[in-house]
């Protein structure tokens, strides 16, 4: 797995009706294979921005760069390509198929796409194992707990190898003693695989905890 150096230049983003924009000119660097934390308050644009860089939103201009190629923007089914190869997605709710194994939610992005092969399952294992779940890979999302399930959200967003992860607020459903335990696996997975990662997060103590963090909202926007 390689990470995609990300350049997002001159962003302009408007929702329509609303007063103000969330983005008016912003600019953001993301080094390949680094962690960046995104902080800020409610409404200023963290999800938006995660959401552009994924191609699933749209914007007025300006430009969205990963690696070598431009995000599409208007275009559904390059988006849906786009995503597909250099993309994967983690949210605050893990969105589990309930009818599924773990190992088959996981199998999932590959067989949606056709292209499941016999070195998938065994791919899948090893995340599993990354984050301590092998013993529970034939179990459904129903009998795992909030932590196990988010850590499972985690590693299905990893299965097609992204060079892009990122994680709207993984965390933010858990108690404190889970989300720092979830936060952990998920420093152990960056660390090994080194995916160019933005983690949307409230909590400022785990965005310490990064090689980065941007701050929305505020005069300076990045630190």
């Amino acid at each position: 797995m390689t990470g995609l150096p990300l350049s997002v230049r001159n962003l302009h983003k408007t929702y329509a009706g609303a007063e103000h924009p969330v983005f008016d000119g912003f600019s953001l660097e993301v080094e390949a294979g680094s962690l960046c934390a995104v902080v800020g308050p409610s409404g200023v644009g963290k999800t938006t921005l995660l959401n552009c860089v994924a191609g699933l939103d749209h914007w007025e201009s300006g430009s969205i760069q990963a690696g070598n190629q431009m995000v599409p923007m208007g275009q559904p089914e390059a988006s849906a390509l786009y995503r597909r190869a250099h993309v994967g997605l983690a949210f605050q709710q893990p969105h589990l198929l309930p009818e599924f194994t773990v190992e088959e939610n996981l199998l999932m992005p590959f067989l949606i796409a056709g292209d499941l092969e016999p070195g998938h399952r065994a791919w899948v294992a090893e995340l599993l194992a990354t984050v301590g779940l092998t013993a529970l890979a034939q179990r459904l999302p129903a009998t795992l707990s909030g932590g196990q399930a988010a850590r499972v959200g985690l590693v299905r967003a990893l299965a097609r190898r992204p060079g892009l992860w990122l994680l709207d607020e993984p965390t933010g459903n858990l108690d404190p003693a889970t989300a720092q335990e979830v936060f952990e696996f998920l420093l152990a997975l960056h660390a090994e695989l080194r995916p160019t990662t933005l983690l949307v997060t409230h909590n400022l103590a785990l965005a310490e905890r990064c090689g980065r963090i941007v701050r929305l909202g505020t005069l300076v926007a990045v630190s």
